[in-house]
């Protein structure tokens, strides 16, 4: 009893949690409680043009063609994805040109896309500034009186009694 009293004392108190405010170890800092990835995360604009495939997706466009010709029965997508890339790593530099070529007209394309869509946004946000303008600033431009009129008709009366 003596010995295996011994043993597993000291195996029980390993197994205790540390304070690490004693020991001095630092923690991370505590995460905001109800705060998720996606609150933090700005809404994605759905005319927003997408980004072009690489080389390597363009060719995958292909080999799954020729891959579910060749093995109908295989439903996985991750048996398609290895296999492609099998295929694409043991391609030579010349085999791999004209989908590079593809990728490339792609991205010019996808290029020109965003250059239309980030003038039209720099459009549409100085049309929103001009219309941020508060109601005060506009009346205070045409010279009309501010709103203010039923606060000071209200201290009119409590002048009154």
């Amino acid at each position: 009893m003596k010995g295996a009293k011994g043993k597993g004392a000291a195996k029980r108190d390993s197994l205790k949690p540390v304070d690490d405010k004693k020991v001095g170890k630092r923690k991370a800092p505590a995460k905001a409680v109800g705060k998720g990835k996606k609150a933090a995360k700005a809404a994605k604009d759905p005319n927003k043009p997408k980004r072009p495939p690489s080389a390597f997706f363009v060719f995958l466009e292909e080999f799954r063609k020729t891959f579910k010709k060749e093995n109908p029965t295989v439903k996985a997508v991750s048996a398609v994805g290895k296999a492609g890339g099998e295929k694409w790593k043991s391609m030579s530099a010349a085999e791999k040109a004209p989908f590079e070529a593809k990728a490339a007209k792609r991205k010019t394309d996808y290029e020109k896309l965003m250059t239309a869509y980030n003038k039209k946004q720099e459009s549409v946000v100085e049309e929103d500034e001009e219309s941020e303008k508060s109601k005060s600033e506009v009346d205070e431009e045409s010279g009309q009186d501010v709103g203010d009129d039923d606060e000071d008709e209200e201290e009119d009366d409590e002048d009154d009694d």
